[in-house]
């Protein structure tokens, strides 16, 4: 009796082991292996897909964002696993969008997916011929400003999503949208510090319209052309002394020598003036010290809004004064506007870098590329 007592208790346990290697076997099995998207330069997202659903995670949808988005983008058929967690849902691929800057019409477009655009605040920004046109149309509507989105306009529109960024954490407008059931996606490509890293947010937009092959050919593509033109410019003799940036309210506004700006005047095989500061965007100096310090730099590169030298006269004379205003040297993008006055560069420049690295490459090296024409910079007008 005691030794059949024995044996019920041992297949007892050996049943029960065998439902829990069971369960954990089964658990196993319901936990998907997705795959990786590979992301070279942005450091601001991740990308992972599960065959019919994909998970993109944005680790900086602001600068020093404190917390993170994950958002499930899926087929109008995927099986979601139990517990999966995201922030928004979006159905794929999305047929109807909202962007809000302009550096997201430029992806919108290589993807060929410009016409899925139905809003917009502030459409006098946008410089894109083939937006303009879908503008001219109607189909693409006003939707006021960014800080004072139309959210009746919006949610007339019914999108599939509104890709938003915010420059800190609180954004009543987003709040609001989300509310209607209306998904927002943060794009943060604007809080990358490299120009491909800015760049490869196009992989960020290929996800939502189930284009992700086409999105990283597209990518690698302006990566070689980047590395081609880098690998040209260090074949100069000389690096010609850069200055940046411009006055405002007395400040003169110079980029970060880490900054994505600087990085391109390196990578074009220039000397950038202020290469050893540290910190993002521009630090502000005063003119005397910029006068004094850089006084003989060859080149000044994005000088604000200036077009002509008139106009950076009639602002100081003071500015006679630098090499580089003397030699005609002084370069800006604001002279390539589209039709309605918004600046080329501001929409395509961070999504094309290897072409703002050509025009300082044609700046500073002119040898280099004798024939190149020029997309963003332009000398200033006599």
């Amino acid at each position: 009796m005691i030794l059949l007592k024995k044996i019920l208790f041992l297949l007892i346990i050996l049943v029960f082991a065998a439902c829990k290697n069971s369960e954990e076997q089964s658990n196993q099995d319901e936990a998907p292996q997705g795959e990786q998207i590979e992301i070279s330069h942005a450091t601001g997202f991740e990308i992972e897909t599960f065959g019919n659903y994909t998970i993109i995670e944005v680790k900086s949808p602001w600068p020093n964002a404190e917390e993170t988005f994950k958002y499930l983008l899926a087929e109008e058929d995927a099986t979601i696993p139990e517990g999966t967690e995201y922030d928004q849902k979006v159905e794929i691929p999305v047929e109807k969008v909202v962007v809000t800057s302009t550096t997201h019409i430029p992806a919108l477009e290589a993807l060929e997916e410009e016409g899925t655009l139905k809003g917009f605040p502030g459409l006098d920004f946008v410089s894109s011929v083939k937006m303009r046109e879908l503008i001219d149309e109607g189909e693409v509507k006003e939707l006021g400003k960014n800080e004072n989105i139309n959210t009746e306009v919006l949610i007339d529109l019914e999108p599939d999503v509104v890709i938003g960024f915010s420059i800190e954490a609180n954004n009543k407008t987003f709040e609001t949208i989300q509310k209607t059931g209306i998904p927002v996606v943060y794009n943060g490509d604007w809080t990358e510090e490299t120009p491909l890293g800015k760049a490869e947010w196009i992989k960020f937009f290929g996800a939502f319209y189930n284009k992700n092959e086409e999105a990283s050919i597209i990518f690698e593509q302006i990566s070689a052309s980047y590395a081609e033109a880098k690998e040209l410019a260090q074949t100069a003799e000389k690096q010609p002394k850069v200055i940046a940036g411009s006055m405002f309210k007395d400040q003169w506004y110079m980029p970060y020598g880490t900054s994505w700006h600087a990085q391109f005047i390196d990578d074009a095989n220039a000397k950038y003036a202020y290469a050893e500061s540290e910190g993002n965007g521009s630090m502000a100096l005063s003119f005397e010290s910029v006068l004094a310090d850089h006084q003989d730099a060859e080149y000044w590169i994005s000088a604000g809004q200036f077009t002509s030298y008139d106009q950076l006269f009639s602002t100081s004379e003071h500015y006679r004064q630098f090499k580089a205003v003397q030699d005609k040297n002084v370069y800006s993008v604001s002279l390539v506007k589209g039709e309605t006055g918004g600046v080329v560069y501001y929409e395509l420049g961070p999504q094309r870098p290897d072409l703002v690295l050509k025009d300082m490459i044609s700046i500073f090296h002119p040898d280099l590329l004798p024939e190149y024409e020029r997309v963003f910079y332009k000398a200033l007008e006599e």
